[in-house]
């Protein structure tokens, strides 16, 4: 094996990334993912070292500072590696390829992905963040780059063998085999395992960290609608309550941290994500319709605000996400010691701290995380009934966001991603008709503009926007979730334009990503850069997988367009990724939320002249469970429109409501939808 010769330089200053851009002046010889880099490991014959993170990760910012910083360790990489940065966001295909890599490999998964590949960028072995001294039993960064690399030069047939096998295990991954049963059943069996991993003192799963697994929790709350056993309910509101007193919560300026390093839900990890916080939001909402609970509407708007005040561009499009750190230090920006609040509330500051659990000694590392968890009732009954007057506390946290304005700010990741916007823009559009917000559906429309014009070329979806740059074409995932934002704001506003964007993206999403094999898509497009393995993952990460999303959007589509070849087409898919999830049920949560809306969903279609009052009735109900369809004339549906029947079965106004292939007869009074909802689940 050759060592470069050439002059190191750090390509990464050209880069649109703010995380890349971060990594700019390392003297490690970074590369961006690309033909080039790949180029110059078969020219040298190194072998690749792949650094996957995002600028929002604690840990990366350690390992870039510890050894990326470090002129010695950069020294190594460059002698032994060519390395490359990749931003798992900007990037998400190349990093499901590594990250199912590791799996197999039998390693834990995280950020930072550091993954050692031949120089045709095949993955051989990896781990997630290496220390730059050996500590804990752990090896030295620097050891295990050295002894990487002289396996590669001593032991070739190893890497081959390790190389090989792992390769094949990639491809079995896309070619599931036989066919399952999935039914309410089994749906019912899945959720009261999950009921039984489930923490019945804090909510979440047991133990910790805690994440706000959104997909998890959705599937408690629809048992529980099916079931109509209080149990997985009483476990939904218990987990929802706690996360909104928490101080995973973010009680000054609203919005929810990536997860909590404790079993309490009180010690976050800082950072806050966009993609979190709006499937918080549209689970919120859905928790609204039924329980009315103000804790959830005071989080739901404080967390649009933070939205709005903090993660909205120029553009009116959503930023991806907010740093841990500020000053170097994790939560920084967010903790405060007695004295500090004192400062601020002055008198007040005792009753203050007596609600927000603020002592002298602090409740994190010396310091203060505000929390109301210990006013929590020990029930499942939600907010603290007799609790203490909101308007005096309104006020205080009000002075005390102010003041936490001057402080340094967490950095800000502004690139415009279209999957997470997809998301929360659909949770806005849901929002908005569950607290009847128009202004939350104003800002959810200016942000599919800006998608949907700025990050469109020719039809197609692109991927990511920063600085008036595009990366195309987009992912699966693009496609999955802004077509769910315009199926959502079709609902909300009963404006067909939205509709039929929807449809135009599902075409092109059939046309580019469809994956025979299972019924379902590929990550990437068929005219995408050619990578070694094409992404076709079905499980779930912190986002629910593109397949489960489009599952539902299938569902939603045939109700709404009057066109079965949707069902048929969300059938196939549920079929087919369901054969092959057996083993990881708990991995396909969010395929199993999708499968129980195609059982189950409610599709109320609204006519006459009174349809728009219809409508509004039918939005009240949860998002979860039911798609509503205008028909106030025939003339307003293609004439080939099931609902072209409706209209003509009754003289005046109706909603027509199905649910599980079964139909009720026409419901003649809007406030009588929910009744015929119910009496049909």
């Amino acid at each position: 094996m050759t060592s470069s010769t050439s002059t190191h330089t750090n390509r990464l200053a050209h880069a649109t990334s703010p995380y890349l851009l971060q990594h700019q002046h390392n003297p490690v010889d970074w590369w961006q993912w690309g033909p080039e880099a790949l180029a110059e490991a078969r020219r040298s014959n190194r072998p690749i070292l792949l650094s996957v993170g995002y600028a929002a990760c604690h840990w990366c910012h350690v390992m870039a500072h510890e050894s990326f910083e470090d002129e010695a360790t950069a020294a190594v990489m460059n002698d032994l590696f060519v390395n490359i940065k990749v931003d798992r966001e900007e990037r998400p295909d190349i990093d499901q390829i590594y990250m199912n890599a590791l799996h197999l490999l039998g390693e834990q998964g995280g950020w930072p992905l550091t993954m050692f590949l031949t120089p045709a960028g095949e993955p051989v072995w990896g781990g997630t963040y290496f220390p730059k001294e050996a500590k804990f039993g752990r090896a030295a960064f620097t050891d295990i780059l050295r002894e990487v690399s002289r396996l590669f030069r001593e032991e070739p047939a190893k890497i081959e063998q390790n190389r090989a096998a792992l390769l094949a295990r990639l491809a079995d991954t896309a070619r599931p085999a036989g066919k399952v049963t999935m039914g309410v059943k089994e749906l019912d069996g899945a959720a009261r395992q999950l009921g039984n991993a489930f923490d019945s003192v804090q909510g979440g799963l047991r133990g910790a960290p805690k994440f706000p697994q959104a997909s998890l929790f959705e599937m408690l709350w629809r048992a529980g609608e099916r079931t109509r056993d209080e149990r997985f309910t009483e476990l939904f509101d218990l987990t929802l309550t706690h996360i909104g007193e928490g101080g995973i919560y973010d009680h000054l300026g609203g919005g929810f941290a990536r997860y909590s390093v404790d079993d309490r839900w009180l010690v976050p990890h800082f950072e806050k994500m966009l993609y979190d916080n709006a499937q918080l939001l549209a689970l919120y909402a859905a928790a609204w319709t039924r329980s009315k609970n103000p804790l959830y509407r005071a989080r739901a708007a404080e967390t649009v605000e933070w939205l709005r005040r903090e993660m909205t561009n120029e553009h009116k499009a959503f930023c991806s996400s907010l740093d841990a750190d500020s000053e170097g230090e994790e939560g920084k920006f967010y903790v405060w010691s007695l004295a500090e609040i004192r400062d601020v509330l002055g008198a007040d500051t005792d009753y203050f701290a007596a609600q927000y659990d603020v002592t002298e000694e602090g409740n994190f590392e010396g310091h203060n995380i505000l929390n109301r968890l210990k006013h929590l009732p020990r029930t499942t009954e939600g907010h603290v009934a007799g609790g203490p007057d909101e308007a005096p506390l309104v006020m205080l946290r009000g002075k005390l966001l102010t003041a936490r304005e001057k402080r340094i700010r967490p950095g800000l990741d502004d690139k415009i991603l279209a999957d997470w916007n997809g998301l929360m823009i659909a949770a806005l559009a849901q929002a908005a008709t569950a607290f009847d917000e128009p202004g939350w559906l104003v800002m959810a429309r200016q942000a599919f503009d800006f998608v949907a014009g700025a990050m469109t070329r020719d039809g197609r979806l692109g991927h990511s926007w920063r600085a008036g740059q595009l990366l195309l074409p987009g992912l699966a995932s693009d496609y999955a979730c802004m077509i769910k934002a315009a199926l959502a704001l079709n609902e909300a506003t009963g404006e067909a334009g939205y509709l039929d964007r929807a449809v135009a993206w599902q075409q092109a999403l059939d046309r580019h990503y469809a994956n025979p094999g299972n019924g379902g898509y590929f990550l990437t497009a068929d005219d995408a850069e050619g990578l070694i393995v094409r992404p076709s993952a079905t499980s779930d990460d912190a986002t629910p997988n593109p397949n489960s999303v489009t599952a539902e959007n299938l569902v939603r589509l045939g109700a709404l367009t009057g066109d079965d070849q949707w069902r048929a087409r969300a059938d196939a898919l549920l079929e087919g990724i369901l054969a092959g999830a057996t083993q990881n049920l708990f991995g396909h949560v969010a395929l199993l939320n999708a499968l129980d809306f195609r059982l189950r969903a409610a599709e109320i279609v609204c006519t006459g002249p009174d349809a728009e009052a219809f409508a509004r009735e039918a939005l009240k109900l949860p998002h979860l469970s039911r798609i509503v369809l205008r028909a106030p004339s025939a003339g307003a549906l293609p004439p080939s429109h099931p609902a072209q029947d409706k209209i003509k079965a009754v003289s005046g106004s109706a909603a027509f409501v199905c649910v599980g292939e079964r139909c009720s007869l026409p419901v003649t009074e809007a406030g009588k939808i929910e009744e015929a909802v119910r009496g049909m689940g």
